[in-house]
């Protein structure tokens, strides 16, 4: 078996935005007269927050209304979804400097240099994942993105993942990609387990949850992206017996 291609993670594996995420919400809140996030809440969201998109932040979102004693129909929902996210897009043309995560370049040109396929995998809203790679001139190296725009369900879920892989095959039949043979870059154990239920290998990067919850699940954990030897993960994938292989990096 070989290594045909790598998937990446947005939120927490590329960008750290989870920050911009909470004030944002919070802003809805306020504008909504209700009370903003507490501290428990605040703490209870970082997996939420890193997983952001529109399948896992409506059921946020939701949540913290129920909790304020608002329900609100599903059309209102996502007019606030989408208040929020136009408000990111702004948020992030404020920025001097993206709060991209360090190694992303380096992991880039070592997948590249070793001719793999590209692809990103989020359930975040495509306008969020577009300003992002284009401000960091990043957009050119995926062949393929799949959005929040584009699924029904979110992660644990792993039809994201399988989408990404039917992607590739039509952006290059001759790939005959399989699911087996891509690797997933993840930071956290809901992305873990949805590219894991896609039949993917995963490295799991410390971004957001400690490296020993991380280790548990994935193939390979990592504290950073610079740590990645993708050499050594192609050597495993050589291997027959790759599904009963859990080594790290």
């Amino acid at each position: 078996m070989s290594l045909k291609a790598v998937l990446f993670d947005f939120n927490g594996v590329i960008i750290k935005d989870g920050p911009i995420h909470i004030q944002l919400i919070d802003e809805i809140l306020v504008q909504e007269n209700l009370q903003p996030q507490r501290v428990q809440e605040r703490q209870a969201s970082l997996g939420k927050i890193s997983t952001c998109g529109e399948q896992s932040h409506r059921a946020y979102v939701q949540n913290l209304l129920k909790n304020r004693g608002r329900l609100v129909t599903e059309e209102y929902m996502m007019q606030l979804l989408t208040r929020k996210a136009q408000a990111y897009v702004l948020e992030l043309e404020k920025l001097e400097k993206l709060p991209l995560y360090s190694g992303i370049e380096d992991v880039i040109f070592q997948i590249r240099s070793r001719h793999l396929k590209l692809g990103l995998v989020s359930d975040a809203l495509y306008p969020e994942i577009e300003i992002v790679l284009t401000s960091a001139k990043l957009a050119e190296y995926f062949s393929v993105i799949v959005s929040g725009n584009d699924i029904s369900t979110s992660k644990p879920n792993p039809e994201g993942y399988l989408l990404a892989v039917d992607r590739l095959n039509q952006e290059y039949p001759e790939l005959n990609l399989k699911p087996h043979e891509c690797l997933v870059i993840e930071d956290t154990p809901v992305g873990i387990q949805a590219a894991k239920r896609a039949q993917m290998q995963v490295v799991g990067v410390a971004n957001t949850y400690p490296f020993h919850m991380l280790q548990r699940q994935a193939n390979w954990t990592i504290d950073y992206l610079i740590d990645l030897d993708l050499q050594r993960v192609q050597e495993v994938f050589s291997q027959k017996d790759v599904e009963t292989i859990v080594p790290e990096c």
